[in-house]
């Protein structure tokens, strides 16, 4: 189900870093060097394999960009504020 504004709202101010984009919630990390920025991106997988929702996922050389959406709902959902709450732990 679509995240309220309220709940967007909510989110977003807990959540510093991540910025919303339409239907989705954008944010990039950078770290020392490329080595640093794949281990990053191997931990984000483990855990959207453990939720079962996917972030789209860019990386150029230290820096990475995780964007989340629920596509088959065509909105920003709960999946998506709640895995990037887990991946803000491991930063």
């Amino acid at each position: 189900m679509k995240l309220s504004e309220s709940d967007r709202t909510a989110f977003l101010q807990e959540h510093i870093g991540w910025q919303l984009e339409n239907e989705m919630i954008r944010q990039t990390f950078v770290f020392a060097d490329f080595t640093a920025a794949v281990g990053f991106v191997v931990r984000v997988g483990f855990l959207a394999e453990a939720a079962d929702h996917h972030p789209d996922i860019d990386i150029r050389w230290n820096k990475v960009t995780l964007v989340l959406t629920t596509h088959s709902e065509g909105a920003l959902t709960e999946k998506d504020t709640a895995l990037a709450a887990e991946i803000a732990k491991l930063v």
